[in-house]
């Protein structure tokens, strides 16, 4: 079916104001009038996405930065109407879509899901609840419980130490493990992790009736280590380092265990 004559004006007025060098302007609208609100609506975007990936922003030039800024925006199908989620948008576009050219970094990807992530938590509007906490509950003996606002992430390049001034062009040979969280004064944080942690950290989002020490021990089973006791007890300090950053709230009151 043919589409009514103001939807048509519609596509042709969206379709100029995303790439206005391919697509002619509407006729009856002034072409200073059109460029301004094109330019507002582009600078929209683009300041936006700035503030979101600040890092990766830093490691272009001008030119090959609103190069890319305006491939999303020409390109790009959003599906969301909040500006808070463009970042999430543009990311997906990195991801999916955009075709990375010789001069992109190896850890484009890596890097700008990284301050997505930070971003993400910032502005989650989740929160713990601390009705069924003991912040000062045995965190070997009973269930650790974690706080909802934290991301485990492994990555195979150093996100968080990239800058300006260090941009690797071969991954470490280690990977990298990273724990991402927003603290009780809602600040942003990180703590660098080993395998160790960020399994431990996994298996605690995983299941929420194991406690700390039958955690531990599956992870000494995992690694087959000689001496499980020192698993458990170099985890114990993990989590008490994890606790005092707010990762780790105490332990879940209902897994407290009362003897007769």
């Amino acid at each position: 079916m043919s589409l009514p004559e103001f939807q048509k004006y519609q596509y042709q007025f969206t379709k100029h104001i995303r790439d206005p060098e391919k697509n002619a302007m509407p006729e009856g609208i002034e072409a200073r009038r059109m460029a301004i609100y094109s330019e507002l609506l582009f600078n929209n975007i683009q300041g936006f996405i700035e503030n979101a990936f600040p890092v990766l922003h830093s490691l272009y030039d001008e030119a090959a930065w609103l190069k890319l800024i305006r491939q999303f925006f020409a390109e790009h199908q959003c599906h969301t109407p909040y500006f808070v989620e463009i970042a999430q948008e543009f990311l997906i576009f990195l991801q999916n879509e955009y075709t990375a050219n010789d001069n992109a970094p190896a850890f484009l990807l890596e890097l700008a899901h990284y301050e997505w992530v930070e971003l993400d938590l910032m502005v989650s509007k989740a929160e713990n609840n601390l009705s069924n906490i003991n912040p000062h509950g045995d965190l070997l003996e009973e269930v650790p419980a974690l706080s909802v606002l934290i991301k485990a992430l492994a990555y195979q390049w150093d996100v968080h130490h990239i800058s300006k001034d260090y941009q690797p062009t071969t991954p470490p040979e280690q990977a990298t493990y990273l724990i991402v969280y927003r603290n009780n004064e809602d600040d942003v944080k990180f703590i660098e992790a080993n395998p160790v942690t960020a399994r431990l950290i996994s298996l605690l989002q995983e299941n929420k009736q194991k406690t700390g020490k039958q955690v531990l021990q599956q992870i000494a089973k995992e690694m087959q280590h000689p001496n499980p006791e020192i698993i458990i007890q170099g985890g114990h300090q993990i989590l008490l380092k994890l606790l005092k950053a707010g990762v780790v709230l105490g332990t879940s009151v209902r897994s407290i265990k009362f003897s007769a």
